[in-house]
C-alpha cells in the first residue's frame, strides 16, 4: 500500500474509560494533534497518471491542519512537514512524542499494484505482460498490529521507504521490510492505545462510507511509521491513486474538500467522546 496521506493521530492524555468510571478525577482536553503527510522529498510513494501520493497527502494535511485550527480553539496542530521533505519514518511519531500529541494521524494514498496477464507479443508469441490495477477503489485506515504473512502487502508496501534512509537496519532495531518473516517483530510491541486507535480508524471509516466511498474497512497492520507513537495513532488511506477515477477525485477542490471534512468529523467525534 502506498502511503499517500497518512494521517496518525497520538494522544498523551488517558481517555476516561465509560467502563471504569473512577479511573481518573479530571479529564484532560486534547490539546495536540500531530499530523503527518505521507512520504516526501525523494520518496513519491505511490505514482498515478498525473499526481503523486506525496503531493496530494500534504494538500490533504495542510487543509485538516487548518480545519482544526479554525473550528477547535485550543487545539494545537502540529505537520512532520509542511513542505516537500522527507522526514524518516521514526522520526515522524518522535515528533508526536516530542510534543505530548493527543493524537496521531497519518495521510496517504493507496495503490492497488500490478496485475499478470497473457498476451501476444508483435511477434505472436505469448508473453506476461504485467498491468495496473486500475479497478481497486475505497478507503480504508490502518493501526498498529499483526498481521498474517499472506496479509502484509500493504505494510510491506507502505515499510519500503525504510530502504531509502541510510543505516535503516540501525535505526530499526535490524527490521528488513523486505523479508515478510521479520514482520513477527511487531507482534511483541505493547498495544498500549491499541482500542482508542480503532475507535478513531473506525470513526474515519464510517465518515468516508457516509460520503459513498467504499469501505475496505480497519485493518492491523505491522506499520514502522506507528510503532513507536505514544499516543492512539493511525494511517488513513484516503484513496486509489492507481484507479483513474479516485486519482481525479483526490486531486480536485471538491474531492479535498469532502476528504478532510470526513477526516475533521471523525476527529471531533473521538474527541467529544474522551472528553466527556
Amino acid at each position: 500500500m502506498a502511503i499517500c496521506l497518512s494521517v496518525i493521530v497520538l494522544a498523551s492524555f488517558t481517555p476516561k474509560d465509560p467502563q471504569n468510571p473512577n479511573q481518573s478525577g479530571t479529564v484532560k482536553k486534547m490539546r495536540t494533534i500531530v499530523l503527518d503527510a505521507g512520504h516526501g522529498g525523494h520518496d513519491s510513494g505511490a505514482v498515478g497518471r498525473v499526481s503523486k501520493e506525496k503531493d496530494i497527502a500534504l494538500q490533504v494535511a495542510l487543509k485538516l491542519g487548518k480545519r482544526i485550527e479554525q473550528e477547535l480553539p485550543g487545539v494545537k496542530v502540529v505537520y512532520t512537514r509542511k513542505t516537500d521533505i522527507y522526514p524518516k519514518l521514526y522520526e515522524r511519531p518522535a515528533i508526536a512524542n516530542k510534543h505530548n500529541a493527543d493524537l496521531f494521524i497519518s495521510i496517504h494514498c493507496n495503490s492497488g499494484g500490478t496485475t499478470s496477464r497473457r498476451v501476444k507479443n508483435s511477434k505472436g508469441k505469448y508473453v506476461t505482460r504485467k498491468t495496473l490495477n486500475t479497478s481497486a477503489a475505497g478507503t480504508e485506515t490502518l493501526v498498529l498490529g499483526f498481521s498474517r504473512t499472506g496479509q502484509q502487502d500493504v505494510a510491506i508496501r507502505e515499510n519500503a521507504s525504510i530502504l531509502m534512509e541510510e543505516n535503516y537496519k540501525e535505526n530499526y532495531g535490524g527490521f528488513d521490510p523486505k523479508d515478510p518473516s521479520s514482520y513477527i517483530i511487531f507482534s511483541l510491541i505493547k498495544r498500549k492505545y491499541r482500542e482508542q486507535s480503532i475507535r478513531l480508524a473506525s470513526y474515519m471509516q464510517d465518515q468516508f462510507k457516509g460520503s459513498n466511498r467504499t469501505d475496505r474497512g480497519v485493518k492491523e497492520q505491522s506499520l514502522a511509521v506507528l510503532a513507536t507513537a505514544g499516543m492512539p495513532a493511525v494511517l488513513t488511506e484516503i484513496g486509489f491513486i492507481s484507479n483513474p477515477e479516485e486519482e481525479r477525485y483526490m486531486n480536485s477542490a471538491a474531492g479535498q474538500e469532502a476528504i478532510v471534512t470526513d477526516l475533521f468529523n471523525a476527529i471531533n467525534t473521538y474527541r467529544k467522546a474522551f472528553e466527556r
